[in-house]
């Protein structure tokens, strides 16, 4: 029986396959009519009609902070998805592993279950998306040895320690990148009286986004661009010029209760486990990771290196691929559940 990854992600999906790779990366978009719920569009089609469609047509982003928040369109989103990564090959019932946040509940791990099988999944397992970012990452998981990982996707940030292949300190927060294009807004909104959409937001944070303003003395010039919104005063398209340094007060809060949760982390990992990180440090995976000075950041927090994983955004979807490809029959350490 073939089998797949999916990272089902508050913003993105991605679907690994065994023997072919990552096959999908869509954003977790669905287009949905008012008037009958039909579905219009899915993933990056869904996605590119936000703020463009007509009253009775809304995007709806089914996921959020990891869990089930619309069933049916979630079902919708994953059927198609899953058509699309298994093409025309001759099985239609995969397998299926999926991460799931460590804090979810016995109800919500039972909605993501349920989804993937009325997607048409013969079966399926949960697995926490720390666990699956940290193999991905290329963390020695299943040594004696400490490990820590800060996985900073959309919806939530996990956080973990793990030795001998399981979790020993875990933090599941939703101060994500979600949160960041919220503050975003709302500092946008405050400062300039400019309405923007978290479309906008987020394409700001990534392409001028730093997590701490420019030094006095710095001698790099100052990164900006020109973005467009509607004047909440007049009603009236405008333009303004955001800086790096807006991006990094806006998100400032947000980046303080992930500083704030891994510091909690450390502060529950046994003495042994401690020192392993002193040495080896702490790893960033997930979109958020790319935020220019995250690393820098978070080591002034904590007094230990950061470094970014390779492939960050990949690093759960790339975990499921090394658990299909090497872990060779994987129903002997992964529970499945059918229908």
């Amino acid at each position: 029986m073939k089998s797949i990854g999916i990272d089902l992600g508050t913003s993105n999906t991605r679907i690994f396959l065994k023997g072919k790779g990552i096959v999908l990366r869509e954003p977790s978009a669905v287009a949905v009519s008012e008037r009958n719920e039909e579905v219009i569009a899915v993933g990056l089609d869904a996605s590119r009609m936000a703020g463009k469609t007509p009253e009775d047509v809304t995007v709806r982003r089914p996921i959020k902070s990891g869990v089930i928040a619309q069933f049916d369109a979630s079902v919708a989103m994953v059927d198609v998805f899953m058509q699309k990564a298994v093409g025309n090959l001759s099985f239609r019932h995969p397998r299926v592993m999926v991460c799931v946040p460590y804090s979810i509940n016995d109800v919500e791990k039972r909605a993501v279950e349920e989804v993937i099988l009325e997607a048409g999944a013969k079966s399926v397992a949960l697995i926490e998306a720390s666990m699956t970012a940290a193999i991905g990452a290329g963390l020695r998981v299943t040594h004696p040895r400490g490990s820590m990982i800060v996985d900073i996707g959309g919806g939530t940030t996990e956080i973990a320690v793990m030795s001998l292949g399981a979790i020993v300190v875990s933090r599941s927060i939703r101060a994500a990148g979600d949160a960041m294009d919220e503050a975003i807004c709302d500092y946008i909104r405050r400062k300039f009286n400019v309405m923007v959409s978290e479309t906008t937001a987020e394409y700001c944070k990534r392409s001028i986004g730093t997590a701490q303003k420019r030094s006095p003395d710095s001698t790099l010039p100052p990164k900006d661009m020109e973005i467009r919104g509607r004047n909440v005063i007049t009603g009236l398209p405008t333009s303004i010029r955001l800086t790096g340094d807006d991006i990094a007060a806006a998100i400032s809060e947000v980046l303080a209760q992930i500083e704030d949760a891994i510091r909690e982390a450390l502060e529950n990992t046994p003495p042994e486990l401690a020192a392993d990180l002193l040495e080896d440090g702490i790893v960033l995976s997930g979109g958020g990771a790319l935020l220019g000075g995250l690393c820098a950041r978070i080591s002034r927090a904590t007094h230990l290196k950061a470094s970014i994983a390779k492939n960050p955004m990949d690093c759960s979807v790339l975990g499921f691929g090394r658990l299909l490809e090497y872990a060779g029959d994987v129903d002997r350490i992964i529970r499945f559940r059918t229908k």
